[in-house]
Formats: C-alpha cells, sequence, structure tokens
C-alpha cells in the first residue's frame, strides 16, 4: 500500500467491496472515505419508485456492514446537490481526491462533468473508473471509427476486440479510514409509513447486498443457466438468472458475471454440451443487451426521452388515461397482459418475456405513448435502469433501425400458449380464472356459457371483456401508421422549403385535461394527440402520468436542481367491484367498458481474480484508451454516421425490415443535437438526407 493522501470514495450504482476500481485505487493511495449521497431531486422526473428505494435501503446497510467491517464506514448525506455535498465531504475531511466510477445516463453524464470541473478548480484530484461495462462506450466502434447502428454488429465487435474485458478485482484485506470526526452522517429516509407493509412483503423474495448477488450468481451457474436456453420462453419459470436488480445497483460486476459465465462455456464446449454452450451464448446477449443499452444512452443521451427513428415523431398516439389505467391495474380483459401487470405491481418483477408482451400491448394494441409506459416501469420495477427501459421501449416501438417492425401487433392469446402453455402463469395471478379449462384460459371471451359459469366467471363483472378486439386494434393501427406517413412526408416538403423549423412530435402535444375518474365508454373514439405541434430538439421532457404536458414551454436547463417534481403513477386501490357492468361487443370490435375499480451447493470461483491491493487499476494492454483514472468524455454531437447514415437490412434486434424496405428515408437515426443547433430555420443549413 503506498502513499498516505485521503482519498474520497462516492459510491452510487456500484454498492460492492468486491470488484469496485475507484475504492481499490482508494485503498492503494492511502486512508478512505467511502460516502453516499441521496439526492433524488437532481433525478427530476426519474424519482426512484417504492419498490427500488427499498432495494436501495437494505444495500446500503449491506455496504456499510462490509466497510465496517474492513475498518471503515459509509457516510450518509442527504442532499439537493451532490456536487456541493462532495466540497463540504472534501473540507470537513482533508481530502486531497475523489474517485468514483462511471455512469452513463444524461443526467449523471452532466453531473460527474460538473463535479469534476468544480472540484479541479478548487485543487482536489479527481478519477474516475469503469465498474459497469466490459467495455466503455467510446471504446468499440467500426474500422472508420464510427459507432454501431444495430445491437448485432455492436455485440459481434464486444466478442472479438483485440483486448478482453480486464478479470475482476478481490475485496480489499482492509481499509484505513480516514479522519471523519468532523463528517457527519445524515439519516436517510428511503420510505414513508404507507410503503412499509408493501416492503416487508419484498423482504420474502428478495436479498439486497453485495455478498447475497454473489451467492444468486454462484447459484444461477450452478443451476439454471444450462437450461437458460430451453426454458426461455417459460413465463412460469425460475430459470432466469435474477440478477438484474443485483447489476443494476452494482452489488456484482458485470465482469465478474462474464468471465465465470465464459468459464462455464470453456468447460461445456470441452464436454460437447450444446445445450449448455447455446444457453451461455444467449444469456451473454443479455449482458450484451445491457452494455448496449449504456453504449445508445451515451452516444444518445436523449434516448429516454425521444424516437431514435424521425417518422415515429408523427405517430397520433392515444391520449387516454383510462385505457392507461386499466392497463396498469391489469384489467384488459387479456389473461397473460393482466396477469404481467398484477405480478409487475405485487412483486416489483416480471419476466423479460412478459416485459415484452405487456410493453407491446401498451404500445401497439393500446396505441398509447411509450414513454407512458417506460415511466410506469420506471416506477414500479425493482431493477429499474434508465438505460435498459428506454432501450426495450424504443424496440418495442419500432424507433430503432433493429427493432420491431412499426406495424407489428402480437396477439395475446397467440402469446399466451406460446409462453404459458398450461396457464400456470395466469392462474397464480388472476385466481378469479383459475378454475377455467386451460382451454380457453387465454381467451375466456371465446368460452360457451357453460365453462365460464361451471369456472365462476362473469366476463364484464369479475374479470373484464377485451378493452379492444385486436382486429379492430389492428386497422386503426393501419389508419395510424398511414396518418403518421402523411405528416411525415408533409414535414419534410416544409422543412426542404424552409417554411418549418422543426419535426413535431406526436407526444408533445397541447395540454390536455383528463377526468379522474373514467367510466369508459361504448363507441367512444379515443382522442390523439396533434402531430403537428413545433417544439425544438433541446427540450428534454417527459409526460407526468396525470397530465400529458406542461402548458407553457420551458427553456432547456442543465440545472439539475430545478428539477424535483416527482410525476410518479399511482395504482388506484378503490376498484368498485359492486358496480353494475356492461358486456358489449361493437361492430367496430371495439369492446371498453373497464370498472374502476432449495440453494444449490455454491459453485465459488476465484479463477483471474486480480488482488486490489497488489495490482493497479490501469490496464496492462497498451491499446486501451482512458480506461481507468481518465475523463469521461462528455456527451456531444456524434461524429459518426450513426445519427446520419441510412440503416439497411442487418441482422440486429429485430429480424423484420418491411418497414425498413417501404421506407428507408425513415430508417436514420436523428441527431438531435444538430438539430437543436440549426433549427430547421429559412437560409441556415439544414443536416443533408441520405
Amino acid at each position: 500500500m503506498s502513499g498516505g493522501g485521503c482519498s474520497i470514495v462516492w459510491f452510487r450504482r456500484d454498492l460492492r467491496v468486491e470488484d469496485n476500481p475507484a475504492l481499490a485505487a482508494g485503498v492503494r493511495a492511502g486512508a478512505v472515505v467511502a460516502v453516499f449521497i441521496w439526492a433524488p431531486e437532481e433525478e427530476g422526473h426519474y424519482y426512484p419508485g417504492r419498490v427500488s428505494r427499498w432495494w436501495l435501503k437494505q444495500s446500503l446497510a449491506h455496504l456499510d456492514s462490509s466497510l465496517r467491517s474492513l475498518g471503515t464506514s459509509l457516510i450518509t448525506k442527504r442532499s439537493t446537490d451532490s456536487v456541493s455535498s462532495l466540497l463540504e465531504v472534501v473540507k470537513s475531511t482533508g481530502a486531497n481526491q475523489l474517485l468514483f466510477n462511471h455512469l452513463y445516463d444524461p443526467l449523471s453524464l452532466v453531473r460527474d462533468h460538473r463535479a469534476k470541473e468544480v472540484l479541479t478548480a478548487q485543487g482536489t484530484v479527481v478519477r474516475s473508473f469503469n465498474a459497469d461495462l466490459l467495455y466503455e462506450p467510446w471504446e468499440v466502434h467500426d474500422d472508420q471509427g464510427h459507432s454501431f447502428t444495430t445491437f448485432a454488429t455492436f455485440w459481434d465487435r464486444c466478442l472479438s476486440m483485440p483486448y478482453d474485458p480486464e478479470a475482476p478485482l478481490l475485496p480489499p484485506n482492509r481499509i484505513i479510514s480516514g479522519d471523519v470526526s468532523r463528517c457527519y452522517s445524515d439519516t436517510l429516509v428511503f420510505e414513508d409509513e404507507s410503503e412499509k407493509g408493501s416492503n416487508a412483503l419484498l423482504a420474502r423474495a428478495w436479498s439486497p447486498g453485495w455478498s447475497n448477488a454473489d451467492k444468486a450468481l454462484t447459484t444461477f451457474i450452478n443451476g439454471p443457466l444450462i437450461e437458460y436456453s430451453k426454458n426461455r420462453r417459460k413465463a412460469d419459470s425460475a430459470t432466469t438468472s435474477f440478477l438484474s436488480p443485483h447489476l443494476h445497483f452494482g452489488e456484482v460486476s458485470v465482469r465478474k458475471v462474464f468471465h465465470l459465465v465464459r468459464i462455464k462455456q470453456v468447460l461445456w464446449a470441452n464436454e460437447g454440451n450444446k445445450a449448455g454452450e447455446e444457453s451461455v451464448n444467449l444469456f451473454l446477449k443479455s449482458i450484451g443487451l445491457r452494455e448496449y443499452s449504456r453504449y445508445m444512452s451515451f452516444n444518445h443521451p436523449y434516448s429516454h426521452e425521444r424516437p431514435l427513428l424521425g417518422h415515429l415523431k408523427f405517430f397520433p398516439w392515444v391520449v387516454d388515461e383510462g385505457y392507461f389505467k386499466a392497463w396498469r391495474q391489469g384489467r384488459t380483459g387479456y389473461p397473460l397482459v393482466d396477469a404481467g401487470m398484477r405480478e409487475l405491481w405485487a412483486t416489483g418483477w416480471l419476466h423479460d418475456r412478459i416485459r415484452v408482451v405487456v410493453s407491446s400491448f401498451f404500445v401497439k394494441v393500446l396505441q398509447l405513448p411509450w414513454r407512458w409506459g417506460m415511466k410506469y416501469f420506471w416506477d414500479t420495477l425493482l431493477d429499474a435502469d434508465l438505460e435498459s427501459d428506454a432501450l426495450g421501449w424504443q424496440y418495442i416501438s419500432g424507433t430503432l433501425p433493429d427493432g420491431r417492425e412499426v406495424d407489428r401487433i402480437d396477439n395475446p392469446q397467440f402469446e399466451g400458449y406460446k409462453f404459458d402453455p398450461n396457464g400456470e402463469y395466469v392462474r397464480r395471478w388472476l385466481p378469479e380464472l383459475a378454475r377455467l379449462p386451460t382451454e380457453w384460459i387465454h381467451h375466456p371471451w371465446n368460452a360457451p356459457e357453460s365453462v365460464l359459469e361451471a369456472a365462476g366467471i362473469e366476463l364484464g363483472s369479475n374479470y373484464p371483456l377485451p378493452i379492444v378486439e385486436i382486429d379492430a386494434a389492428k386497422a386503426r393501427l393501419e389508419e395510424a401508421l398511414s396518418e403518421m406517413w402523411q405528416q411525415e412526408a408533409g414535414s419534410r416538403a416544409a422543412i426542404e422549403n424552409g417554411t418549418e423549423e422543426g419535426l413535431g412530435d406526436s407526444s408533445e402535444s397541447a395540454p390536455i385535461d383528463f377526468p379522474q375518474d373514467i367510466q369508459m365508454e361504448v363507441d367512444h373514439e379515443p382522442l390523439r394527440n396533434n402531430p403537428t405541434t413545433i417544439r425544438r430538439y433541446e427540450d428534454q421532457m417527459v409526460p407526468s402520468m396525470t397530465s400529458l404536458v406542461r402548458v407553457d414551454e420551458e427553456e432547456p436547463s442543465l440545472d439539475l436542481r430545478n428539477s424535483a417534481e416527482d410525476s410518479r403513477a399511482e395504482v388506484p386501490t378503490d376498484i368498485n367491484v359492486n358496480q353494475e357492468p356492461r358486456r358489449e361487443v361493437l361492430n367496430q370490435g371495439v369492446m371498453r367498458t373497464v370498472r374502476n375499480n432449495n440453494p444449490l451447493p455454491l459453485f465459488n470461483i476465484t479463477i483471474g481474480l486480480h488482488n486490489a491491493e497488489d495490482s493497479t487499476a490501469e490496464s496492462s494492454s497498451t491499446s486501451r484508451r482512458e480506461r481507468d483514472g481518465g475523463l469521461v468524455p462528455v456527451w456531444s454531437p456524434s461524429t459518426s454516421s450513426y445519427s446520419e447514415q441510412a440503416v439497411g437490412e442487418e441482422n440486429g434486434i429485430g429480424t423484420s425490415s418491411s418497414y425498413s424496405q417501404r421506407h428507408p428515408q425513415s430508417h436514420q437515426l436523428m441527431n438531435w443535437w444538430q438539430l437543436s443547433q440549426t433549427g430547421h430555420k429559412k437560409g441556415e443549413n439544414k443536416p443533408e438526407n441520405k
């Protein structure tokens, strides 16, 4: 151990002592002051949800216990400005350097850059490290130095990089604590009294904390991993890794997961175990998607709020709070969708297949704005992750070059028999359908009256009729897409003629006042947004769940302290089960009657682990660029062709390119920075359409 100074180690989403480069660097330098700053107001609309805050509370307690066993403790600060709190901690402890690990969401990038500027100006050394990814976003590019446009090409490059991801570090043997006699901890409040009852149930199913994450990883590698491919389509299956909450909070490093899984891959390859190899490849692809979400967020920081493909900006989204409420409550009349939404509310968790089903239903059948769904996932998921959620919802909405086709609608009935063939998942979460035969479990509206009566089901009473018929939804989607293409063509013509400042965004129209209590009416035509509203591209806005947009235009601001509004959605619990239902099937097919209503043996592998005290954090590979301790490039207008080149048919996340073939000019990623700078005003240079 060298040095003699004091280092502030700033914990964020890296709540572990193992394979933590910032902590390892602090231990090597001398004394350490470990700090966590709780400043949720900085997150603006993305204030952490109830279950996410519960997890964070448990994880911090676990981390503090681990640090105390090593010789120090975790200082906690409640703040509205993380950078100001860091300055106070530096002054009160006499620390001479700040160490932290990189984050890649836009708010964190701005905050981290500001922290480096402010503390460096005060004479404090600031160093940052990669602890969240296999490779930094700026390390992965094509031969021309351009960022990749599809997941397949990105992940292929990651797997063929000239150097492997660094091996994970072992936890330090001990930590010398800095002087914290004048640095007091604040008591952090993560839950109120009304939330404690619901949160108590979470502890029965989940064990937050870095050492528990290590156990979960070991259990998965020793058990479900080998059949991961075989069971990936089972919604009611325990074959998933359940690692995503641990990964989000940084309780386990992705490098450790990658290296241990690759060890299994080598073992199974030597044994000729093809099923095991296929499972490893599929699981590593899920790790790759997580990497890609950070890659996208870094290169396109508006991706959590704006579609990446221009044509979706003109889609006339349905603005209907009744639809949204029915979806949240699991009262859509489609059993697989409803089971998923009720599981989400009860547990904060959803199998990835069910996430695709409920989000696809939200966007394609109900045609609600995708950002509403993403925001609700953020509020309710244990593993709510801005980068991953943005990628998932953009993929489902068809706003990625390799995303799902924009005109694709998945039938929940068919999806039900695909992912829940015996109806076990539906019966678990929809007890009112528990006695329904499997033949009808995913489409009870087609069941004979005698079958429904024997099962104790009265459609429209104790279980709703379908909120929208699939055939009607398909017709409505075709109409909406036709309108979208017309609006896009008109806007392009206006821009070329210099008569329009920029593209409108159908998800940001004039404000609409929703009634607080909606009884869905028959023959009700949902209101669509007006896609012609002009907005500036630098505006960043996430709609509240109870009001679509703000009344007045607001100037964009990078002052994170001004974004304190909590716009979290609430799932109403006052469902009136005594209200007389109605059962009606319309000629148009729209039915919208909704009532308000044994751990396995541990597989401990330490092969290839470096000791945090004996090895340097810097890579020995000369091909690394700013791997550790370097400055994080602040996102800026992309120099790649990512935002400008037309993307052809590539085997990315999706497999079909029907719309890219019919409308190639639209499958072109938007460069929001460039658009905001040019403004598309008459007489100014406009981005060239290629």
